[in-house]
């Protein structure tokens, strides 16, 4: 099994500045909740980090026009998936939209893994 985090947010340098400039004016108005609790305004959160590197379970981190262009596929974004033999939404959007904290989120991640 591997999971799959689908940031609401396109690659590329310009993009990238953009969404920090978001963040920084207009934090309450910015789209990828996934990004705002895995990710400072300019680097990765390091309780994050050490989460994901400790982690037994595969797992990849795309923008939405990468994971689009690699999948072909399209969902809400953000969202975090499963792939096993399919590709299935493991948190939506909407649920991910609900968490308030990166403990929270660590929380679901490792509780929907053991499932």
């Amino acid at each position: 099994m591997k999971l799959i985090f689908v940031y609401n947010a396109d690659s590329g340098l310009m993009n990238t500045l953009m969404d920090i400039g978001h963040k920084a004016i207009s934090p309450q108005t910015y789209q990828c909740n996934l990004c705002d609790l895995t990710y400072g305004l300019f680097s990765e959160n390091q309780q994050w980090r050490k989460f994901r590197e400790e982690s037994n379970t595969e797992m990849e981190f795309l923008h939405r026009d990468e994971f689009e262009q690699k999948y072909g596929r399209q969902f809400e974004y953000p969202v975090i998936l499963k792939q096993d033999q399919n590709l299935s939404p493991m948190i939506s959007k909407s649920e991910l939209n609900q968490i308030q904290t990166l403990e929270e989120l660590i929380s679901q991640v490792e509780s929907l893994k053991a499932q």
